[in-house]
């Protein structure tokens, strides 16, 4: 090939579809979900609206959100030969144990074969309300107990939060979760929505593209963040430890986890909602050393925000689930809790006017040769 090809590697600064969901303004630290500042709607909003607003368009009605949340609320469980499956790989990473659960899902309803519009969107619905079901049943089961059923009359936050502790959270507990829930539902073209989008470019149906998105979402570049600053925090000990470990890591030329992003150079804006709410969870459950040790991170950091080191939204969700006493191996699967929306119309819109992604490789191998019979090699 003589002409000159230009590489994108990562496909990075690459445009390769229009969406009307999510905004990223990485330069100015923004971010806004159909037109909605994800700062009203961190503050203002539930994890359902945001599903609804995110799906649909638009902001529901009392109607329209009476009638969604109800539709959550009853495809909540799953069935009993999801969970023998699930008892079945119970000693596996939950990310695979997750994996394998949606594809029993799809495998035992015929409904999730179709793959119009409409049946993406009431599979989406299904999905979304089943996720956090999977993922606490198989943690129930690891640990020798029953899965908690799940309860109804709680809000779809507060019910994970049950069905994975056996007990009522707070109301601040509960709406902590549900933060969480809505920064991270949709985020453009990250790997995994990306990969659901090749998925679902080939015709698949949805249930398949989640699985890939799950997939990709499992690999540490792209949804282990949280895990990581986890281990960073317990690595430091004390906040007058956070100095020293950042100068050693810039000295060593070692990233500091939680800090800068592929989009953001500005400070990741769902930071800010995940801080205060670390803060007021610490003092509730008794351990505000951990907020500390963050701030104190934190403050070692500033030097290097003029580079584009700022903290992230991972940076504090770590720490809210340590608080809750949550195992490390599940920060991952929280995350696509929060993100099976995101998710979901990711691929409702590739499915309007699909395309097959095919993108290309430029050959830098070895030039055209003769064939070598096997006796001559």
């Amino acid at each position: 090939m003589t002409e000159t090809v230009k590489i994108n590697r990562g496909l990075k600064g690459v445009y390769f579809e229009r969406s009307g969901v999510s905004d990223i303004n990485g330069a100015k630290g923004e971010l806004i979900y159909r037109g909605y500042s994800i700062h009203d709607l961190a503050t203002h909003a539930t994890f359902e609206e945001v599903c609804y607003l995110l799906i649909h368009g638009e902001l529901p009605t009392a109607n329209q959100l009476a009638e969604f949340d109800a539709k959550l609320r009853g495809y909540r469980c799953v069935p009993d030969q999801v969970l023998s499956v699930i008892e079945a790989c119970k000693d596996g990473h939950p990310m695979d144990v997750l994996r394998t659960a949606v594809s029993a899902m799809a495998a035992l309803d015929a409904g999730s074969l179709q793959v119009g519009e409409e049946a993406f969107v009431e599979n989406g619905l299904k999905l979304t309300a089943q996720v956090p079901t999977l993922i606490a049943a198989h943690e129930a089961l690891r640990n020798g107990r029953d899965p908690v059923a799940p309860d109804a009359s709680l809000s779809h936050a507060a019910n994970w939060l049950w069905m994975l502790k056996g007990e009522k959270p707070s109301e601040d507990a509960a709406r902590l979760a549900d933060v969480d829930f809505i920064l991270h539902a949709e985020h453009g073209a990250n790997a995994s929505s990306f990969a659901a989008r090749v998925t679902v470019g080939t015709e698949a149906n949805l249930h398949g593209a989640i699985v890939t998105a799950l997939s990709t979402l499992a690999g540490p570049a792209h949804g282990g963040a949280a895990e990581d600053v986890m281990k960073m925090v317990h690595e430091i000990g004390k906040p007058e430890n956070a100095a020293e470990y950042v100068k050693a890591k810039r000295k060593n030329r070692e990233a500091v986890t939680g800090f800068g992003h592929r989009v953001y150079r500005a400070e990741d804006p769902r930071a800010r909602h995940m801080r205060e709410g670390v803060r007021k969870l610490g003092q509730e459950m008794g351990a505000p050393e951990w907020y500390e040790i963050l701030q104190a991170v934190v403050e070692a950091m500033k030097p290097y925000s003029r580079h584009g080191l700022n903290v992230n939204v991972d940076f504090y969700s770590g720490v809210i689930y340590q608080l809750h006493g949550i195992p490390m191996d599940l920060y991952v699967p929280i995350f696509a809790i929060g993100r099976m929306p995101g998710w979901v119309i990711q691929c409702i819109e590739q499915q309007r006017g699909n395309i097959l992604i095919r993108p290309l490789t430029l050959y830098n191998g070895p030039e055209k040769r003769d064939w070598v019979a096997i006796s001559d090699r």
